[in-house]
């Protein structure tokens, strides 16, 4: 039986990691000289108050919540996949070519075919490092890491000598033809009545995010498959006398999460972007780490995590521009966060776990 009860480890523990982060991180605005309450202010009204933020915070949101599920889903089967990077570069090579070489009739259609191809990518680059690991051994963090940057050279090659147009100096394809851009969230909700910015690139996909957090939570809890993965996380001695095949679980469950984070490039290269760019990934791959850790692999977690990120990702951007505090800082928020929400959770638990034990010995 665990020391403390379940609600104060999914939502007390992460509440109070957050509130360590935030404090040093207002000490260190303080350090600058700068007001950590209105710098803030600045963060609140840049990235929620208004639908031009929420705009921002939401597709930055999408983004996390597809690497973080992609880190749960491996979680749940004691891997830690690192890739999310090279996953979702390769993600989006998937979608460019789907995008530019097949002549689609509407959106609708082409995203389907966009987020097939995504994940198919991401899944392929996941399953050599599982392959490794449940093959030969490999670490499948080390191979992760190193398959982001082979995923970044590889994308830098194929854009600039194979996709790139005639004439072009910047490393990213053409724009993709008009029937495959994606409708805005200010477009869906203008349909409705409801005013919301149109210059901001939150879209669709952010209804197809929140669709693979259905997935998963029913992947997790409500499957056969799902079983066998937690069941490995657990314990792979005792999984292996069950009967799971611990090769099939490890190359099947990574190439479920690298599918997940290959999902991302619809987001931002279909969505935002309508074009591929080197380097557009930038960081949400890592970012996904700290979302899984802070939901606790959970999907409704992971979507608060990742409005968090969100936030933090928007409000810092908004920190930057209006206030002499460097952007460099909302990094270091970000790595507080992470630092606690993951390295330092158990100097967290310690304490709370001996208040538990206390108020049920006094019951």
């Amino acid at each position: 039986m665990s020391a403390i009860p379940r609600w104060a480890d999914i939502v007390l523990i992460p509440l109070i990691n957050l509130f360590l982060a935030f404090l040093i991180s207002g000490l260190v605005i303080l350090a600058i000289g700068e007001d950590p309450i209105a710098a803030l202010k600045v963060m609140i009204d840049g990235a929620l108050g208004s639908s031009y933020g929420w705009g921002y915070t939401l597709y930055y949101t999408t983004n996390f919540i597809f690497t973080g599920l992609a880190v749960a889903v491996a979680f749940h089967a004691s891997l830690f996949n690192i890739g999310g990077e090279g996953q979702a570069a390769m993600g989006g090579l998937g979608v460019a070519l789907i995008c530019l070489f097949i002549p689609w009739p509407h959106w609708t259609i082409a995203l389907v075919a966009a987020t097939l191809a995504a994940a198919a990518f991401g899944a392929f680059w996941a399953s050599i490092p599982a392959y490794l690991q449940a093959k030969r051994g490999s670490h499948i963090v080390i191979t992760t890491i190193m398959f982001n940057f082979i995923a970044a050279a590889l994308l830098n090659y194929v854009i600039v000598n194979n996709l790139r147009p005639k004439g072009a100096m910047d490393p990213a394809t053409a724009k993709f033809p008009e029937p495959t851009h994606l409708p805005s969230l200010g477009d869906m909700l203008g349909t409705f009545g409801i005013p919301f910015s149109k210059g901001t690139p939150a879209n669709v996909t952010l209804l197809v995010a929140l669709a693979a957090c259905v997935f998963v939570y029913f992947l997790i809890w409500r499957t056969k498959l799902g079983f066998q993965i937690r069941a490995f996380g657990k314990s792979q001695p005792a999984a292996v006398y069950a009967g799971i095949n611990p090769v099939k679980i490890t190359i099947i469950c990574m190439m479920i999460s690298g599918g997940l984070a290959g999902m991302m490039a619809i987001n931002n290269v279909m969505g935002e972007a309508e074009r591929l760019i080197l380097g557009s990934v930038e960081g949400a791959g890592f970012i996904g780490i700290a979302v899984a850790l802070m939901g606790r692999s959970h999907p409704i977690g992971i979507v608060l995590a990742a409005l968090l990120f969100g936030f933090l990702a928007q409000g810092g951007a908004e920190l930057s521009l209006w206030t002499s505090v460097p952007r460099e800082l909302v990094t270091v928020i970000q790595a507080l966060v992470i630092l606690f929400t993951g390295a330092l959770d158990g100097m967290v638990r310690a304490p709370v776990e001996r208040v538990f034990l206390a108020l049920r010995r006094e019951a």
